[in-house]
């Protein structure tokens, strides 16, 4: 079946062989295969079970990523409340030859709504190509709402990869911070990026602003490429031996990914009453 929907789990299944898994806890992907070969990084000892936000995958950050530093995000946990809520399963969108495309949606409960006053929709919407994987957030203001939302998202990419050996391009030239400086100063000046290739051989957690909103990620005799839209921001995250400290990370799980993570997350998106907002992505793995 092209599309099988359990209680907890959407898994998608292409013509060609690829397939996606994508809990509806936090609508996090868990699993993407292409050719036989796991394109993700899900630590071992991550909770699957809706107790606490999903290590690896594809998590979805809204409303605030980081600490929250709005005062509409006021009672928000770090990165807000997407990844640790359960979605619904909404619709099959496309089921073809190109691909397969489900649609998930997340209303304000009783617990977001005990947490965070704004009204809103989400809907996420994953598509699985042959090669391909497109994740969508729609971010809506309702109609009935008497003022702009004002949110920031991302897409918490965590790419399987060596380490010591993975680089991301695309991102020389580009203004950015630096958010392993030692003084809240020295994390508030933007640098300037100098390198042809951005490696992640030393810890590394870079806000890049405006960038290129195209990159490629490669080591020896592979490499993924992601293209994103309406998400003008990227993240290179990784975080080396300080990952020992991560307790639902498994023992040098760092060695094992990557993440490059496209979103918005300089500023804020200001969406009046009544207007939709959609931040895209697209991952691509290179002919191998």
């Amino acid at each position: 079946m092209p599309v099988e929907n359990t209680s907890t789990k959407v898994t998608l299944t292409h013509p060609k062989g690829s397939t996606a898994e994508i809990l509806l806890y936090g609508v996090t992907v868990v699993s993407w295969k292409v050719n036989g070969a796991e394109r993700l990084f899900v630590s071992s000892k991550a909770s699957l079970d809706g107790s606490k936000p999903i290590r690896g995958g594809i998590p979805v950050v809204f409303p605030c990523f980081g600490p929250p530093s709005h005062p509409d995000h006021s009672k928000l946990a770090q990165h807000g409340f997407a990844r640790s809520e359960t979605w619904k399963f909404d619709s099959i969108i496309m089921d073809n030859q190109a691909g397969v495309s489900v649609r998930l949606s997340l209303e304000p409960n009783d617990h977001i709504k005990s947490i965070y006053s704004k009204p809103f929709s989400l809907t996420y919407v994953v598509t699985l190509a042959e090669q391909q994987l497109s994740t969508d957030i729609h971010v809506g203001n309702p109609p009935t709402s008497h003022e702009a939302l004002e949110f920031q998202a991302l897409l918490h990419n965590y790419i399987r990869a060596p380490s010591d050996e993975v680089k991301v391009s695309s991102l020389k030239g580009l203004s950015y911070y630096d958010k392993t400086e030692k003084t809240e100063e020295a994390k508030a000046n933007a640098k300037t990026e100098t390198r042809d290739q951005v490696d992640v051989k030393t810890t590394t957690d870079s806000v890049y602003e405006d960038a290129s909103l195209h990159y490629k990620v490669t080591w020896p005799g592979h490499g993924l490429e992601i293209r994103a839209k309406n998400l003008k921001d990227v993240v290179i995250w990784n975080p080396q031996e300080e990952g020992s400290k991560i307790g639902d990370m498994e023992a040098e799980g760092w060695k094992r990914y990557i993440c490059v993570e496209p979103g918005f997350v300089r500023g804020f998106v200001k969406l009046e009453p009544g207007k939709f907002w959609i931040g895209q992505q697209v991952l691509t793995v290179d002919s191998e």
